[in-house]
């Protein structure tokens, strides 16, 4: 049964999904259009198993939904709004400093 999330389940789960690279390029790609596994780690440059981890995460965000094509699986975003979501994020201005330091890493610029 398909349940709608609070508001603030959303961020949580946009947040959970964005914070690796990886699967910030799956999303970007997505955006552009729906993709085959097998196409999406080859224009990625990543292995298919750990494509697989990382859309098997976006598909627990929310973020991604499967749609059967035959004998094959296609991958998009759940929702149109996302791809407008992730240009808005995208064209965001952040305020970091370049010298400043990580509180959760300890990492200079990571942030």
């Amino acid at each position: 049964m398909l349940t709608l999330a609070t508001d603030i389940e959303v961020l949580t789960r946009f947040g959970r999904a964005l914070a690796d690279p990886i699967r910030c390029r799956i999303l970007l790609a997505l955006r552009e259009a729906p993709a085959y596994p097998a196409d999406l780690a080859d224009a990625l440059n990543i292995s298919r198993t750990r494509l697989s981890n990382h859309l098997a995460c976006l598909r627990d965000c929310g973020l991604v939904v499967t749609v059967p094509d035959g004998r094959r699986t296609r991958y998009e975003l759940a929702d149109d709004r996302l791809g407008h979501a992730l240009d808005d994020l995208r064209t965001a201005v952040v305020a970091v400093a370049a010298d400043r330091t990580c509180t959760e890493t300890g990492e200079k610029g990571c942030c």
